[in-house]
């Protein structure tokens, strides 16, 4: 079943982990940078670390094809996750997304991502030849939208982007036609706009909460709300950012002096605030280009991909990536509006960084099966 003798270790990425480990690292040390005394946050990633670096070595040794065959089941755990969450989830800052396991705090919408990853992949291949029928895209669409609203009411809109955003893409790279693109941008750029719109004139959009519309408003008119808690954040953030101006204060000044400490939830959605104040603009950079390696190597590997099965879930994974790495920026940076969402490797969250471990564990998988004939 899982066919080790089969994989050609030489094409085991060993620069993968290592840029990981080095992500990884970085973003230990930067939470211990952000972290109050007694929370003891470093010390949980450093564990969830050493957990995700076992997780991408037993994945990766995986046949992706055997977890394939489990795509129903992984469906049916994961709405039974979300609906426990529903039911039984802690809320904390007016969000129930997480289920309470005593020893961790488990946020099921990061798993999610990777199993309707796999999901997707294994429809897209079993309707490859029916990819354009409108039934075919319907009953993915259905299938995808529950999950995803399950994720929207907790609410966690910032997550049910990102599948939406893996979605699009991967049913792209499966082969659906232009002529079905085409009128899908020319009807849901539009509609964009008009739910833009309708936020901005004050007309209530019936899928966005109170506190969700307040925020995409907060963006289109920062002026209005300059002092309400809604923009405090990124307004913080991008004082702090700039502070760091080159090299960053850490080497120059020393930690006494940093202040992303001040700016909640630092140590997750904000991680980009504490990078830029602490390494100024070439740490940043750096992070954005190791981060943007991986994004490539997973875009590589699907390129290189030993099957479609293989190619649909590498795609699915480095478009994760792309969109989450987006996010965070932007948010931090006030392009975007606010949404919390972890930067791959580099924020605090046993969930973000063990899904995150899973999804390079497979492409590492697809990576050692990529000279194989498979069908």
């Amino acid at each position: 079943m899982f066919q080790f003798k089969k994989y050609n270790i030489r094409n085991y990425d060993i620069w993968m982990i290592l840029i990981v480990m080095l992500l990884s690292g970085i973003g230990v040390f930067l939470i211990r940078l952000v972290e109050k005394e007694g929370e003891g946050l470093s010390t949980k990633q450093i564990a969830g670390v050493i957990l995700g670096l076992i997780i991408i070595i037993i994945v990766s040794l995986i046949d992706y094809h055997f977890i394939s065959q489990f795509y129903i089941v992984l469906y049916i755990i994961n709405l039974i996750l979300l609906i426990a969450v529903r039911v039984a989830g802690t809320t904390i800052n007016n969000s129930t997304r997480w289920l309470n396991l005593k020893i961790f705090m488990f946020q099921p919408s990061e798993l999610t991502k990777i199993i309707l990853i796999i999901f997707l992949a294994q429809l897209l291949v079993m309707f490859k030849d029916k990819m354009n029928k409108f039934y075919v895209l319907l009953i993915m669409g259905i299938l995808i939208a529950v999950p995803t609203f399950l994720i929207l009411i907790q609410t966690n809109l910032s997550t049910s982007l990102v599948i939406m955003f893996v979605f699009a893409m991967m049913i792209f790279a499966g082969g659906l036609s232009y002529k079905i693109i085409l009128p899908v941008l020319l009807i849901g750029i539009p509609l964009i706009f008009g739910t833009l719109w309708c936020v901005e004139q004050g007309y209530d959009v019936f899928f966005l909460t109170t506190y969700q519309e307040n925020r995409i408003m907060s963006f289109l008119n920062p002026e209005s709300d300059s002092s309400t808690d809604i923009l405090y954040q990124q307004h913080n953030s991008i004082s702090v950012i700039g502070s760091g101006k080159l090299t960053g204060k850490l080497l120059e000044e020393g930690k006494d002096t940093l202040q992303s400490d001040s700016i909640p939830v630092s140590e997750s959605d904000f991680i980009f605030s504490v990078i830029g104040e602490s390494l100024g603009f070439i740490g940043s950079c750096v992070i954005i280009a190791l981060l943007s390696i991986i994004i490539f190597k997973c875009i590589s590997i699907a390129r290189h991909a030993p099957d479609a099965k293989g190619m649909l879930i590498a795609t699915g994974i480095a478009s994760m990536f792309m969109f989450q790495v987006f996010v965070n920026v932007g948010v931090a940076t006030a392009l975007i509006p606010n949404t919390g969402i972890p930067l791959p490797f580099v924020s605090y969250g046993l969930s973000s960084i063990v899904s995150s471990m899973i999804a390079i564990g497979l492409v590492m998988n697809i990576s050692l099966q990529r000279k194989n004939k498979r069908g």
